[in-house]
């Protein structure tokens, strides 16, 4: 008998709330990264109606305008009309930035983790970017609503929005969409009949048009309008979007956020680095389906723990993996800064439509290049994967 299961993830635009903060965030860190990378960097943000509030704690050589980087980066998300509840102009930006702690400075200083905790990397065969479909199709959506918006596909929408979908699995395997939802904020003016006839036309049908049959129950803005939106319709934060930002519910999460952190915080650079392991395993063909864990203590470069669990995937025994990550992957907060390459103003790209499956060479722990070696020396006869190969359709 089949065993036919659900699984639901969702995406949000750049224009959330939450993203706005992210955005801001990491344009923050991008800014001082230009001008000195070795930066240390803490900066969180919040959002309101008509109100931006950055706080946190930085140390560098560099100076940021901090309420000029808050406006383009709302500028440039399209927040330049009064009625999307934040105004680029006249928003007002309030900001409290104080110095890292020396109590947590003199770690970092001696090459430890920034912080304490768990990270989780994840990797599977589902789609060619080695990722889960759900997470993928959600993110293709949000990704879409923002470029028939700012492409004037569809007129009249608005910087807010957000996407879901449920896939059908049979054993396992991705089959069908049994649901997508889209709320899309948009001007008072614009008929919801004329909204989700656009919407289903240039967005859905685009991104998810194999995947839909019959039976696909399909919701656009289902209580009816979404014209108060952005921060007037809900608060931001940054780092209230872990799950999207990450594989969109699969597998487990630290509960690290990413955003407005410098990569001495192994929250964003340990989950990094074990998104670059799980991918190379699965990549070699070690295993289908790869989760890693590390974890990390303040001060301590070594990583207090390396798990591995391919969810009897695997081609190898476990213990081996494991074995061949940690001869091949020192995985210390300093290897992992300069094998990856982070101490660059890379982050800003990276704030909205997840941190992982990305088509970008900066993206550096999305790279497949220790997956030969891996597989030389487990002994195994089979290519190696590459990103675009070996999908589940």
């Amino acid at each position: 008998m089949v065993k036919i299961t659900y699984v639901t993830s969702e995406s949000v635009t750049e224009g959330h709330p939450d993203k706005i903060c992210d955005q801001i965030s990491d344009a923050i860190l991008d800014n001082l990264y230009a001008q000195d990378p070795y930066s240390r960097v803490a900066v969180e943000c919040l959002t309101t109606t008509g109100l931006v509030v950055v706080a946190g704690e930085v140390t560098s050589h560099g100076y940021a305008d901090i309420q000029g980087i808050a406006r383009r980066t709302l500028r440039e998300i399209g927040y330049t009309n009064p009625q999307f509840g934040i105004d680029c102009e006249d928003a007002g930006v309030l900001v409290s930035i104080h110095g890292q702690s020396p109590d947590i400075a003199q770690g970092v200083d001696k090459e430890g983790a920034g912080d304490q905790g768990m990270m989780y990397g994840f990797a599977c065969t589902e789609t060619p970017e080695l990722m889960p479909l759900p997470i993928m199709l959600a993110h293709k959506l949000t990704r879409r609503l923002a470029e028939v918006r700012k492409k004037g596909i569809v007129s009249d929408l608005g910087p807010d929005g957000k996407s879901q979908v449920s896939v059908e699995y049979h054993d396992g395997v991705p089959k069908r969409l049994s649901a997508v939802v889209i709320a899309q904020q948009h001007l008072e003016h614009l008929s919801e009949e004329r909204l989700k006839e656009d919407i289903k036309k240039h967005v859905i049908d685009c991104v998810c048009g194999k995947w839909i049959d019959n039976e696909t129950k399909i919701y656009i803005n289902a209580t009816g309008k979404f014209v108060i939106g952005g921060p007037e319709g809900d608060s931001g934060v940054t780092g209230r979007k872990i799950i999207a930002d990450t594989y969109g519910g699969i597998g487990r999460h630290g509960g690290g956020a990413f955003s407005g952190k410098d990569p001495t915080k192994v929250d964003r650079s340990g989950a990094y680095a074990a998104r670059y392991v799980a991918k190379n395993i699965v990549a070699a063909g070690l295993a289908d389906k790869c989760e890693v864990q590390l974890s990390y203590a303040i001060g301590v470069a070594e990583p207090t723990s390396i798990n591995v669990d391919t969810f009897g995937t695997n081609k190898i025994p476990e213990e081996k993996i494991v074995e061949l990550v940690k001869k091949h992957f020192k995985l210390t907060p300093r290897w992992i800064i300069e094998h990856l390459n982070l101490r660059r103003p890379i982050y800003r790209r990276i704030a909205a439509y997840g941190h992982f499956g990305r088509e970008d060479s900066d993206f550096t722990w999305e790279k497949t290049d220790m997956a030969e070696t891996l597989r030389e020396e487990a002994g195994l006869t089979i290519k190696p994967l590459k990103a675009e190969a070996k999908v589940v359709y």
